[in-house]
């Protein structure tokens, strides 16, 4: 028997629903402002200055961005950044993972108590920089990849998932004469598809994301991801070297406010457009891999 809810319990879920919406509102209310100041006149976003739908509709950002293979080259370097070193990522950690979550194996509690040990100290930003400089690494794209290759606390969660899995699976798949790393590809990488997809998404996020190494280790401005040209754009106000003023009228004036606005639509569209298809995944693999401990 369902009870009739309270004036108090309604009056609760209503308040919820308005404090939900108004912090929902906060977050894509920016959003919305960067996407139609895109579209914007440089003269409307100067005489209105904040504005959620532009009374002129234009393209000009649009175009002279992509007057040139500037933004385009960028984008690319940062799609290949993202899709390499999300796939090194999981690779390196699902492999460190693996042996880690298996109890016969020698020296798992101190190499377990070091990899702990990171979450709380790091060698700090000029040691890192050293061995990297001393690797050869400097403007390299390994540069990027190789340093934060595995996340201690991703590697943590993802072990964690692997001790969950029963371990008749494995006693079977030997007798059955398979190798641990048959186990490792055939077994135990297929029933783990949910809490792989997770953090395939955060590590694909943090790449995507990639701004301070590239600061540190890339100093040919050719092989900057987007994340680095945006913040010439939009901090240094460097936006008239990204289009080809030429391939435009004599008297075109690149409209500055406008094109920040669309570098960023640009450099943020991507990851928006990937995120749909893996957000189910969210809840589920984050919460199988952090029950045990």
């Amino acid at each position: 028997m369902v009870r009739d809810r309270t004036w108090g319990s309604k009056m609760f879920d209503t308040l919820n629903v308005v404090l939900l919406g108004l912090f929902a509102l906060l977050t894509i209310i920016p959003f919305v402002y960067v996407v139609a100041g895109s579209f914007a006149t440089q003269s409307e976003l100067l005489e209105k200055g904040f504005i959620l739908f532009p009374t002129e509709f234009t393209l000009s950002a649009y175009e002279f961005i992509f007057s040139t293979s500037t933004l385009v080259k960028s984008l690319g370097v940062t799609i290949f950044i993202t899709i390499f070193g999300t796939l090194i990522n999981i690779v390196v950690t699902c492999l460190m993972a693996y042996p880690l979550a298996r109890k016969d194996l020698d020296f798992r509690k101190p190499i377990q108590l070091m990899v702990i040990f990171t979450m709380l100290f790091s060698g700090g930003m000029i040691p890192t920089f050293l061995v990297v400089k001393e690797l050869g690494m400097i403007d390299t794209y390994w540069s990027l990849l190789i340093p934060g290759a595995v996340s201690a606390f991703n590697l943590i969660i993802i072990r964690s998932f692997f001790q969950q899995l029963p371990e008749g699976l494995e006693e079977a798949a030997k007798i059955d004469g398979a190798s641990d790393p048959g186990i490792l590809i055939r077994i135990v990488v297929p029933l783990s598809l949910p809490v792989i997809a997770t953090f395939s998404l955060f590590y694909a996020v943090g790449h995507w994301n990639t701004f301070f190494s590239a600061v540190l280790y890339i100093n040919d401005s050719t092989m900057w991801p987007i994340q680095v040209l945006l913040r010439q754009i939009v901090i240094l106000s460097q936006g008239g070297n990204i289009g080809d003023t030429a391939a435009f009228e004599s008297d075109f004036v690149p409209p500055e406010q406008s094109v920040k606005m669309a570098v960023i639509v640009v450099s943020t569209l991507p990851i928006l457009l990937v995120y749909p298809f893996l957000q189910k995944h969210f809840a589920k693999g984050a919460l199988l891999g952090s029950v045990k401990g």
